[in-house]
């Protein structure tokens, strides 16, 4: 079963390198932020993969913590994409 793992995040890796042409040629901000978005989700069921192939519990948690990222990192991108900056912003002290 270790070959299917392994096998499987060799393709989730070619993915990766078909994202990086949209990172490098996205026509916008936001194909850019999807493309940064498909790498963290690769990244994390790249991780999960090697941890089942390789016995090691550990790289599940690099994963959760890689997870938690990428959605911080999407968060971040629209607040600041879309103008939803801080409600203090607008006011004048």
């Amino acid at each position: 079963m270790n070959w299917f793992y392994l096998a499987a995040t060799a393709w989730l890796l070619i993915n990766v390198a078909g994202g990086m042409v949209r990172v490098l040629r996205g026509p916008t901000a936001a194909d850019r932020m999807l493309s940064a978005q498909l790498f963290g989700t690769t990244g994390v069921a790249v991780l999960l993969l090697l941890s089942e192939a390789m016995a090691i519990g550990a790289v599940r948690d690099v994963a959760l913590v890689l997870a938690m990222l990428a959605a911080v990192a999407t968060i971040a991108f629209t607040q600041r994409a879309w103008g939803g900056g801080s409600a203090s912003e607008g006011e004048e002290s």
